[in-house]
């Protein structure tokens, strides 16, 4: 009976390895967008809007460092995108691209008061506004905090979806794993530090079911008898959703080492974010200084950003208007799980909607005061290049 057994999972194992070597073909990331904005390897892409009057007041949606943005748009039928854009909002997101070796100097302060003011800037000189809503997805909900902070006036609302600002907590491999990382070797090694090391630490935070059970399921789904035509489309619409993720998963972008080397010591290991004690651009980062609306959204399940990392942020801000979700999901689920179309997305769109008004009192201000980049951009960064 057991050789019986092991016969056959052989044979489903076979099967799967087939897919895998010849896979079918499938896509991710196909909202209709256009790319409006470029510095160096970031890009700022625009989705065309799918309601005739959009909301006025535009969303821009930072994602984190690690891995890319389109898990926000993996497939039609689980986007997040999509299902803003079909709630009426007018939707951007940052691309960050894949830093190379001239990037390893970038610092939080080029990312949050360079890249990001700089795409804020442009969508506001575009849509003729003061202030947008920002959403910060995971690390960039992280940067988004840190920007409303630095820039409370051209943010009208802030939403950030598990993103961590409180790193004093045991709850989660990757806390621990961070805590005790000697970042100063990594990246005085690396300089570049790799997106497959990091992607193997999180990989490693929950080893059996990321790396073996996901694939034992997924063999067990996909068998059918041989004349089973109706059985066999359904498995070919599994394998591209299966094989989408994959592709998302292992699309680990290279980190900045500057930036890397700061986000471990000031927020893993020291907590200065939520002390209001993290220094970015010559000045501390007050958290006080966010008075603008706030939803601060969770997953309960949550083995990347236990709630206990995202939940202290409703109270350190000064927001009045203010307001908290946790739903029944994982960090990943709450992107593409089912409840992410059924729930989350409303509930962000029903809670968005009425604070989407453009302000009666809000003037018009001249072009010329919008969308400037900064005179001298990343001094310390392009000095050091070239020096080598």
């Amino acid at each position: 009976m057991n050789e019986l057994i092991l016969i056959e999972d052989l044979k489903r194992f076979k099967h799967g390895m087939e897919i895998f070597l010849n896979p079918t073909d499938f896509s991710v990331g196909t909202t209709p967008s256009e790319m409006i904005f470029r510095e160096d390897k970031m890009k700022l892409i625009h989705y065309f809007p799918t309601v005739e009057k959009p909301h006025p007041v535009p969303v821009l949606i930072v994602y984190a460092l690690v891995n890319r943005y389109y898990i926000l748009d993996l497939q039609p039928d689980k986007s997040v995108i999509k299902k803003l854009l079909d709630e009426g909002f007018d939707v951007y997101i940052i691309d960050w691209g894949y830093p190379s070796g001239v990037d390893r100097y970038l610092t939080i302060d080029d990312y949050v008061n360079g890249y990001i003011n700089n795409a804020v800037d442009k969508i506001r000189e575009r849509s003729g506004l003061d202030k947008i809503t920002l959403l910060g997805v995971c690390q960039g909900g992280t940067f988004s905090v840190m920007y409303a902070a630095q820039h409370p006036e051209k943010i009208k609302n802030l939403v950030t979806l598990v993103a961590p600002v409180n790193f004093d907590t045991k709850k989660g491999l990757l806390h621990l794993w961070a805590k005790s990382l000697d970042v100063d070797k990594v990246v005085d090694y690396y300089g570049i530090v790799p997106g497959d090391f990091l992607n193997t630490g999180f990989l490693l935070t929950d080893p059996f079911r990321l790396m073996i059970d996901k694939y034992v399921g997924f063999f067990d789904r996909i068998e059918c008898e041989p004349n089973d035509t109706a059985c066999q489309l359904r498995n070919q619409e599994t394998i591209r959703n299966f094989l989408r993720m994959e592709k998302w998963i292992f699309d680990s972008p290279d980190q900045a080492g500057e930036t890397f080397r700061q986000f471990i010591k000031d927020c893993y290991q020291k907590n200065l974010l939520i002390k209001n004690e993290m220094m970015i651009n010559g000045k501390k980062i007050n958290l006080k200084n966010i008075t603008m609306p706030l939803l601060n959204v969770m997953a309960e399940f949550d083995h990347l950003v236990p709630t206990d990392a995202s939940k202290p942020l409703t109270g350190a801000v000064s927001s009045s208007d203010k307001e908290t979700m946790v739903f029944p999901t994982g960090h990943i689920g709450i992107f593409v799980g089912s409840k992410s179309q059924k729930e989350v997305c409303p509930r962000i769109a029903e809670w968005l909607k009425p604070r989407s008004i453009q302000d009666r009192t809000e003037e018009e201000k001249p072009e010329s005061s919008r969308g400037k980049s900064r005179e001298q951009k990343r001094k310390n960064h392009r000095s050091k290049v070239n020096e080598k």
